[in-house]
């Protein structure tokens, strides 16, 4: 399974979150898949409010398909803010999970 993943805020009964979340030292985010640009592109909205252009990661590319309203971590790029990185896929359990425990931001609530 991996090893689980801690979390500061509202962890499960046995202390740990066993999803992925973003790192805040490297400046990763949630976001919503708004659009498939095809190309490996895609229209994300994210977290602090701002509609990015994502490129899906070559390690990701061919393993995980991308749809619209799929909830992602993505990485913002340092020298074009309107450009990410998108490094992780939720399924939608695993989004409805994170929703009901609090660990989605309220302004990405509406749209899972």
């Amino acid at each position: 399974m991996g090893r689980p993943y801690e979390v500061e805020e509202e962890p499960g009964p046995d202390g740990y979150i066993r999803v992925k979340l973003p790192n805040k030292k490297k400046n990763e985010i949630f976001g919503i898949v708004d659009q498939s640009l095809g190309g490996g592109h895609l229209k994300v909205f994210c977290q602090d409010g701002k509609m990015r252009l994502g490129r899906i990661r070559g390690k990701l590319k061919k393993r995980m398909w991308m749809r619209e309203k799929d909830m992602v971590i993505i990485q913002p790029w340092d020298f074009q803010d309107d450009k990410c990185d998108v490094l992780y896929r939720y399924t939608h359990i695993q989004a409805q999970n994170m929703l009901k425990r609090g660990l989605v931001p309220k302004t990405l609530e509406s749209f899972i």
